[in-house]
């Protein structure tokens, strides 16, 4: 393992980490706030040891796909534990495990949060909380992409181990060039968003972190009762149709850039979206309508929260904890499911699970005419059998994760409403969970550090798609592994 390589990989990681410290900074002093000071101690931290790191001599400037994974794991890690140090060590968040638990929950785009008061924080952390959103949605990585001085085989490494989706491409020859069009994208529809949500009332700074925070499918509010605070139709249809739209594959939207409009329609995957959120706001709408009295009601708040469920952003206007069993049922569904592969959504992704119910369609009908020869094929393609294997094996280890956290979580003698959506909507990435703790009302506060410690270790797992988090598991268990035995040697 070219160990070197990784270290100078994450020292440039470190150093964007340090710059972009100097917006939360800003906005500190742009409100006066003492706080300013916290966020240039943690900039200088990550500029040291970011240029310390970078600057290793190497000769062997090569990184293959197990370094590229390694190292995405390693440095979703490091962001973190860098990032969580504003929020301890201004005292905003006095316990360091869960400051770093809701930086972890904001660079993942989680959006399952330890405050009890969220208006308590100053402002520069309240940006900061969402800004993690805007960043961690598109992937720390792809934004150093387009600046990383490596070479377009270990950039698309990289990029392959971090872009959500059972297939990563690029959208032209270049990585480097991929990642600055996806990041462009980005930003202007999240431009678009705080123009649209200005229009509806809502105050400049209110608009950009309600952007940053729907654009990363992230759902950090800066108010305790979310978007429900401004009650505003308007603004929960706008915060409505971009989490749909950051739910879409962004290849997509460069396609329509080229004026590639039929091509676009022509995605199984985008129709399958727009059919799951037709079909759930409909069932849902109807299932609703006793709790509001009247359609328009039970609309408004039945597609805000399907659109917010299955592209794990995690807003809430209500508590959808007190909706009919069928609704929390599909809401539970849309959570494993999760938005569009190569969007900023969480969740298994449409992509894949269209994989797995069409292998299963194939299997069944090999069952029944054994000699039957079929393929399976997505997007119009046939499927490549690497592609079918790593949808079956991401099910698996998904399956696992899941298991053996709510195991894990178990010790704690929880409710098994808590026990079992905690780690499921951490390793989706949607945010609340069901039941009283840590629904759409509640937080995760009251969870012992031990248990916030393997939820952030879902968080992770669930963003990097499972394997960049096992790899590196392994990787320190065989570098403990070849330790001991070479002090048993001696």
């Amino acid at each position: 393992m070219n160990r070197k390589m990784i270290y100078r990989i994450l020292g440039n990681i470190l150093i964007f980490e340090g710059l972009i410290m100097i917006l939360p900074f800003l906005v500190s002093l742009i409100y006066r706030e003492h706080t300013a000071i916290y966020f240039i101690i943690t900039s200088m931290v990550a500029l040291v040891i970011g240029y310390i790191l970078a600057n290793l001599k190497t000769e062997n400037k090569h990184i293959y796909a197990k370094e590229g994974f390694i190292v995405v794991a390693i440095s979703w890690i490091v962001v973190s534990l860098i990032g969580a140090l504003p929020f301890y060590i201004s005292g905003e968040i006095p316990s360091y495990v869960d400051a770093f638990f809701e930086t972890v929950s904001g660079f993942t785009t989680t959006g399952s949060s330890i405050l009890n008061n969220i208006e308590g924080l100053s402002k520069g952390m309240l940006f900061w909380r969402c800004f993690t959103h805007w960043i961690g949605g598109m992937g720390v990585l792809v934004f150093v992409l387009a600046f990383l001085p490596q070479s377009e085989g270990q950039n698309m490494f990289l990029m392959k181990a971090e872009v959500p989706g059972p297939v990563v491409g690029k959208l032209v020859s270049k990585v480097k060039m991929t990642a600055r069009i996806l990041y462009a994208i980005y930003a202007f529809l999240t431009a678009l968003e705080v123009v649209f949500l200005l229009f509806g009332g809502m105050p400049l700074f209110d608009s950009i972190v309600h952007a940053f925070s729907t654009a990363g499918t992230g759902g950090y509010a800066i108010k305790n009762s979310s978007i429900a605070y401004y009650n505003s139709y308007y603004i929960d249809m706008v915060i409505t149709a971009f989490m749909l739209l950051f739910g879409v594959n962004f290849n997509l939207y460069y396609l329509l850039m080229l004026k590639n409009v039929k091509q676009v329609f022509k995605s199984e995957e985008l129709r399958w979206y727009i059919l799951i959120v037709v079909a759930f706001t409909g069932i849902i709408t109807v299932n609703t309508l006793g709790v509001y009295g009247n359609v328009a009601q039970s609309f408004r708040y039945s597609i805000f929260q399907v659109a917010s469920v299955i592209t794990t952003t995690g807003f809430a206007t209500t508590d959808f904890g007190m909706w009919p069993m069928l609704s929390q049922i599909l809401l539970l569904l849309l959570m494993v499911v999760g938005a569009c592969a190569g969007s900023t959504g969480g969740g298994m992704k449409i992509s894949r699970i269209m994989i797995l119910i069409k292998s299963a369609k194939s299997s069944v009908k090999k069952m029944v005419s054994p000699r039957r020869v079929s393929t399976i094929n997505v997007e119009g393609k046939p499927v490549d059998n690497q592609v079918l294997d790593f949808a079956y094996s991401y099910f698996v280890v998904y399956a696992l994760i899941f298991f053996g956290s709510v195991l894990l979580l178990s010790f704690e003698n929880l409710d098994i409403i808590t026990t079992l959506t905690a780690p499921l909507t951490c390793l989706g990435n949607v945010g609340p969970g069901f039941g009283d703790l840590i629904g759409p009302v509640g937080n995760f506060a009251s969870l012992s550090n031990f248990s916030k410690i393997v939820l952030s270790f879902d968080m992770l797992a669930g963003r990097l798609e499972l394997f960049p988090m096992i790899l590196l598991c392994y990787s320190i268990k065989d570098e403990i592994s070849t330790l001991c035995k070479k002090t048993f040697k001696r």
